[in-house]
């Protein structure tokens, strides 16, 4: 396996994942929104395009750009995605469709157009980027849970489907890592939720999310997610779940042991 594609890479994960994939030879496409922001990558050798993943026509283009130069890929790195917190009352469905238009339906058009020439290939490799809040939850964030977790079950469909054709399906669930994540969710929470019935709530989910994003260990580096990448891409026979960074695995070991009144207990206990 020699061309890779990792979407999201303007920055974190994405970014040191294509970085990785460099140094280990791979011919590496990159795609975010921000095409500024791959400079540092495109000076690396990788070849960046612009795309937004929640828009057909700039998927479509990025398929038939790398389809022309190599004739597909053979790893994907569905790593594209944000979060939308805020009361699921005072969250319009409108922002909870973007939410699933990115973290979901994006990634599964994107891969819809790339499998053929995988499956003409006769192999491949998806890693799909999920979370450990699409096995866990957290008060705020009910459409980024969802779509996370959908995100977990479309997988295992596709992991099924594909592993007659020699493609392996990989899903990565990241912990608190060091990006923008934590920025990018405050500000819009806080508009929605900060100063109606959910106030409370909302401004301690604010505190906890500052210290964790903030305090000195409160999170893992990106490098580690990339690193485990990497380890799945080049694995013989990859596991089908790959839990990395701060607070992914007790936290996802805690909900499915512990139970949902035992977990609700000990993280609402957090938000006091």
């Amino acid at each position: 396996m020699t061309t890779a594609l990792v979407t999201g890479a303007s920055s974190g994960i994405g970014k040191a994942t294509a970085t990785r994939l460099m140094q280990e030879g791979f011919t590496v496409y990159v795609a975010a929104r921000r095409v500024e922001a791959m400079d540092e990558l495109r000076n690396l050798g990788a070849i960046p395009f612009e795309m937004d993943i929640s828009r057909d026509e700039d998927i479509v283009e990025v398929v038939q750009q790398i389809g022309d130069r190599d004739g597909g890929v053979d790893v994907l790195i569905n790593n594209a995605g944000f979060g939308t917190y805020g009361s699921v009352e005072e969250t319009s469905l409108e922002d909870a469709r973007y939410q699933f238009e990115v973290n979901l339906f994006g990634m599964a058009r994107l891969t819809q157009l790339l499998l053929p020439a995988m499956r003409a290939r006769g192999r491949g490799r998806i890693v799909n980027m999920s979370s450990m809040g699409g096995r866990i939850f957290t008060p705020l964030g009910a459409w980024y849970h969802a779509s996370k977790h959908a995100v977990e079950g479309w997988s295992d469909c596709l992991r099924l489907e594909l592993a007659p054709f020699g493609i392996a399906v990989v899903i990565v669930e990241p912990g608190t890592i060091a990006t923008e994540f934590g920025d990018v969710l405050l500000g819009p929470m806080l508009e929605r939720s900060g100063s109606g019935p959910y106030a409370g709530l909302a401004h301690s989910m604010a505190r906890a999310t500052r210290n964790s994003y903030d305090r000195p260990g409160g999170s893992s580096p990106p490098s580690l997610v990339a690193k485990t990448i990497l380890k799945a891409v080049k694995a013989r026979r990859p596991r089908t779940r790959y839990v990395v960074g701060k607070y992914a695995r007790p936290l996802i070991l805690l909900r499915k042991w512990g139970g949902d009144r035992l977990y609700d207990r000990l993280l609402m206990s957090q938000l006091g």
